[in-house]
């Protein structure tokens, strides 16, 4: 079955199932379980860190087909979002279910993530309303400064500066998109795309390009970070609560499988090098 989730990550200690913390994995296991009636365990296609958001997250489980034979579901996976609606808290929801064949992997049929990035630079800060999915910056930002250096990281890179160290974890990603615009609230709105991404690189690339946009450093500055190959502590991490995953970008099914061992293969050989993919 695939799903397809959104929430408000502002109460979470993000996706990963952890003892004693309230995660998004662990309340929808438990909710998709207490439906179903068997134990469910979910496969996701990024997984978030405390305090990020979703509206375009998507995660799989295997389940049997009498589970969904039950009086409330009637053989109909749609009718799971009608009657999870009635028992999941208000800060997260499933909104769309399909079965899908075996083929199909959240992670490994994944072609891309988009995540967006919204931030404030007013002077005084983000409005109320929007504040818990709006981070805040402290100058005023120039949005065409920003694009040019977020120009500049674009394509294969080792993105190790802006990521945080994780044993056994590549830095190296393929960076499609990365461009901002001002909305008509005078939010700062950027659009990030790649394959995968490794753990705060979203957020750092946030900070970096930021720090170019309210003129503290140069666009040579930004485009040299890709040389360095540990975490840079010049470079700033923008706040969890303006990120969220928008988008996860899948082949056709007849290429789920193929994708699967695709993404398998290079995930063993980077293994073999020293690393491995996170999302």
């Amino acid at each position: 079955m695939r799903l397809l989730i959104g929430y408000d990550g502002t109460d979470f200690s993000g996706w990963a199932t952890q003892p004693g913390r309230r995660t998004v994995c662990q309340t929808l296991e438990t909710a998709l379980g207490t439906v179903l009636r068997v134990p469910v365990r979910l496969t996701v296609a990024g997984r978030t860190d405390a305090g990020v958001h979703a509206t375009g997250q998507v995660a799989h489980f295997d389940v049997p087909a009498a589970a969904l034979a039950t009086r409330s579901i009637d053989g109909d996976p749609a009718r799971l979002v009608r009657r999870l609606a009635k028992l999941l808290p208000a800060d997260v929801r499933i909104k769309q279910v399909d079965a899908v064949s075996a083929d199909f992997d959240a992670r490994f049929s994944a072609l891309a993530r988009r995540y967006e990035y919204r931030l404030a630079d007013a002077p005084w800060g983000a409005e109320p309303v929007v504040a818990r999915r709006t981070g805040e910056w402290t100058r005023r930002l120039d949005v065409e400064a920003m694009n040019d250096a977020a120009a500049t990281l674009l394509g294969l890179h080792d993105f190790a500066a802006f990521c945080r160290y994780r044993e056994g974890a590549t830095t190296i990603r393929q960076l499609q998109e990365f461009r901002w615009h001002r909305g008509d609230d005078g939010v700062l709105i950027a659009r990030v795309k790649a394959d995968a991404f490794c753990w705060s690189m979203v957020r750092s690339l946030v900070g970096a390009v930021a720090s170019v946009g309210d003129g503290r450093r140069d666009i040579g500055w930004c485009a040299g970070l890709l040389d360095e190959r540990a975490r840079s502590p010049q470079v700033p991490v923008a706040p969890a609560c303006g990120l969220a995953l928008a988008q996860v970008y899948y082949p056709p099914s007849t290429q789920w499988a193929a994708r699967n061992a695709l993404t398998r293969d290079v995930r063993s050989a980077q293994d073999l090098a020293g690393g491995c993919c996170g999302d």
